[in-house]
């Protein structure tokens, strides 16, 4: 039985939820024996784009060091969530880590005379 693979996901918390399903169903279907590890870093090569790019460079550096280890599938995506599905800061939950890497890249374009206002519209 042919099942469609998940969308990219760029980050965007109205499309973490459909992401998620689409990456269980695919998972049950066809996925099924493949070790923890090898599901983390197939969903990870379908997170592209936007704040996705910056958490996923963050999540492969932690999981190449050891730092992080997923017990389960379950686990990845529940991180996924709370990073992705809403909340507090523009939509994302977005570790400071993540705040400083873009606030960085936004300010290297920025002039002197613009005011922070501004920059955290653009961070939004």
């Amino acid at each position: 039985m042919e099942v469609a693979k998940p969308a990219i996901f760029n980050g965007k918390a109205a499309k973490v939820g459909g992401f998620i399903t689409a990456y269980r169903l695919f998972v049950r279907m066809k996925l099924r024996g493949a070790t923890v590890e090898e599901q983390v870093q197939w969903v990870l090569s379908y997170v592209q784009g936007g704040l996705a790019d910056v958490w996923k460079e963050n999540v492969m550096e932690e999981l190449e060091s050891e730092e992080v280890e997923y017990e389960s599938v379950e686990e990845f995506l529940t991180n996924l969530r709370k990073e992705f599905g809403g909340g507090e800061y523009c939509g994302n939950h977005l570790s400071q880590r993540q705040m400083i890497t873009q606030a960085v890249n936004l300010l290297v374009g920025y002039q002197v005379g613009n005011s922070q206002e501004n920059l955290t519209r653009s961070l939004c």
